[in-house]
């Protein structure tokens, strides 16, 4: 399954808190889309953003340009990057049938998709980004898990984003980047999201 394939747009939004780059997120998403010659779209939710408010972006990913501007009120994918929003209303608000939900947790994905009532995958990402970036900072690691569930696209994508977004920061700050999403891409079920993006775009 690839963005060059897509019937129509896969749509995803982004729940975090402000400071956990939840914006930066979409963005790079977009942005890796575009490296692979499909057309992305990202904005975030406007209002307050304060640091540690609840904060939602919205990502377009298709095979032909994109022209809807509006918010994403029905997903077929969630990323939640702060676990504690699951119980926050709004957040799986919308979800298509079919659709799935990544989470910023070490809970059991099962117990997970029996709560909310979706296939759920759960991936400590911010546990991983302290680790190898010494900053739990989850929004990396949690796009290379989604790339690597949905096939969507490839994660060699979105290491030529990180590096171009963070070369600035040296060499070093780069392959700990790209060890993040290493890491992250083998934590989860390779393709186990193919049919629901199938789905969702049919």
């Amino acid at each position: 399954m690839t963005a060059a394939s897509l019937a129509s747009p896969v749509e995803v939004r982004i729940h975090g808190r402000g400071g956990q780059g939840n914006v930066a997120a979409a963005y790079m998403l977009a942005a890796t889309a575009i490296r692979e010659g499909a057309f992305g779209q990202a904005f975030p939710a406007f209002g307050a953003e304060r640091r540690g408010a609840p904060v939602a972006a919205f990502v377009r990913i298709a095979d032909h340009r994109l022209r809807r501007r509006s918010q994403i009120r029905q997903p077929a994918f969630l990323i939640v990057q702060d676990a504690a929003l699951l119980g926050v209303p709004g957040t799986l608000a919308g979800l298509r049938p079919g659709g799935a939900v990544l989470v910023n947790s070490d809970a059991d994905d099962d117990d997970l998709a029996r709560r909310l009532g979706a296939p759920t995958v759960a991936l400590p990402a911010g546990a991983l980004a302290r680790e190898i970036l010494g900053r739990p900072v989850p929004n990396t690691a949690l796009l290379a898990a989604f790339l690597a569930l949905t096939g969507l696209l490839g994660n060699d994508a979105l290491k030529e984003e990180v590096t171009d977004r963070f070369a600035p920061k040296g060499e070093e700050v780069v392959r700990r980047n790209h060890d993040l999403i290493d890491r992250a891409a083998t934590a989860v079920p390779a393709g186990a999201w193919e049919e629901a993006v199938h789905a969702a775009t049919a």
